[in-house]
């Protein structure tokens, strides 16, 4: 028997594992407590078997697995941002019209619909897995300070950087929106989970039977509804204005069906277990978007047929609301996310899955520097050049977005891995976990 501080098992894992609960170590895979492997519980130290802290080994991987997918869908989100900083002059409805918006476009736009979703999914099972390792109080403590530091963050930082291109306005984009929903989740997390999926299930199946509902300015209820459900402008003091991009409501149910999913990701299931069962749920739910919106009766705006012309009648297909999400916007881009999770899983020793993980380690440190760098990108340009498609500076094709898009990956990279990697190293600087 090898005796191993506890401090030394702490420091071989990420806080997140959920491996080690208070003073106690949490079931192996087949569920069950070895007393005997307790050695001594004195002088801050624990004996414990070589099995065991091999055991600990998984929580690196299984957590690195998630952090590969919030890196691609970080290096997703980058695209649609090159598009609104150079090709702002050709908008994008939603949901997206496939009578008259380019393929390229749309295609590009599907991709990159995979990025709010997944990321406020992943998010909530991103609690779990600090709630696992922490107290009630503790988790709720920092869900709420992450909360408002996400909110100040979209309000002081990233709402400015967009005053000159469009009017000073308070954007309440997805920021915000995830900072709104931690908060919530820092009291729903005291749900029984059947009872937190319960919900989850129903706030985004159900939310589009409130599509009809839509309040006017005067309405006591407006600035509720219009955060919760209706995207909108709110009218603030000293002249300001702020828009709902994001209505909370369908993501709280996102936020808590991530949460919910969280005892997949415990150490004691094996990942073959933990694979098949997102398969399961992520072609599940592709299948129910084929035929739910074959179907055209709920869950989004009805898709048409464009005579002679396949392509537009699929695109019409695949157009779907994005603001708020829709039923039929959650099913396939969620399903997808589960998927890509499983299939990262089954890839989790390979360099592509390291270098994904890395990215993806530090999601707000990138999201403020490549928005900002975008932003001082794009008015060096205006200075430069000034407006070229009426009062903004734009590039002539979709095919110099892409060119700008491929070019910024690594420059984008580079900074984002050096800070994701000093989180790693430096775990004694409370405030780093916070980007």
């Amino acid at each position: 028997m090898t005796v191993v501080r506890f401090g030394d098992i702490r420091e071989k894992l990420p806080a997140e594992a959920g491996l080690i609960n208070g003073n106690k170590v949490i079931a192996d895979k087949h569920g069950e407590r070895d007393m005997g492997q307790i050695a001594s519980v004195g002088s801050g130290s624990f004996g414990v078997s070589e099995a065991s802290v091999k055991r600990t080994t998984m929580a690196r991987p299984r957590l690195q697995n998630i952090d590969a997918l919030r890196g691609l869908v970080m290096v997703f989100m980058l695209l649609d941002h090159v598009r609104e900083t150079w090709f702002l002059y050709v908008p994008v409805a939603d949901p997206v019209d496939a009578r008259t918006a380019a393929p390229a476009v749309f295609l590009a736009r599907l991709l990159v619909s995979l990025c709010a979703p997944i990321f406020v999914a992943l998010t909530g099972l991103g609690v779990y897995l600090y709630a696992s390792n922490h107290t009630t109080g503790e988790t709720t403590a920092y869900l709420v300070k992450r909360g408002l530091l996400l909110m100040a963050i979209e309000v002081l930082i990233l709402s400015p950087i967009y005053w000159g291109i469009s009017p000073p306005m308070l954007w309440l984009q997805v920021i915000w929106c995830i900072g709104v929903c931690m908060i919530v989740l820092a009291a729903l997390i005291r749900l029984p989970r059947p009872a937190l999926i319960t919900l989850g299930l129903v706030i985004v199946c159900g939310h589009n039977l409130l599509d009809p509902i839509h309040l006017t300015p005067d309405n006591p209820m407006f600035i509720l509804w219009a955060e919760l459900h209706q995207r909108d402008f709110i009218a603030l003091p000293f002249g300001l204005v702020a828009k709902t991009s994001y209505p909370v409501l369908p993501w709280i149910g996102v936020i808590s069906l991530g949460y919910g999913i969280g005892p997949w990701f415990e150490a004691d299931i094996f990942p073959e277990t933990r694979q098949r069962r997102l398969l399961t749920l992520g072609f599940g739910m592709i299948a129910a978007f084929v035929v739910l919106r074959a179907l055209n009766i709920y869950g989004d705006k009805p898709w048409f047929v464009v005579d002679g012309d396949p392509l537009r009648t699929m695109m019409s297909f695949l157009a779907l609301t994005k603001y708020p999400p829709s039923l039929l916007f959650l099913l396939p881009t969620l399903g997808v996310g589960a998927v890509l999770l499983a299939l990262l899983d089954r890839v989790r020793d390979s360099g592509f899955v390291g270098v994904l993980s890395v990215f993806g380690g530090a999601p707000m440190f990138f999201y403020i520097v490549h928005l900002c760098t975008l932003r001082i990108l794009y008015h060096i340009a205006f200075a430069i050049w000034g407006s070229n498609h009426d009062t903004v500076f734009g590039v002539g094709s979709y095919g110099w977005v892409v060119v700008w898009y491929l070019g910024l990956i690594i420059p984008f990279y580079v900074p984002t891995a050096w800070f994701s990697r000093l989180k790693r190293r430096r775990r004694d600087i409370a405030w780093l976990k916070y980007f």
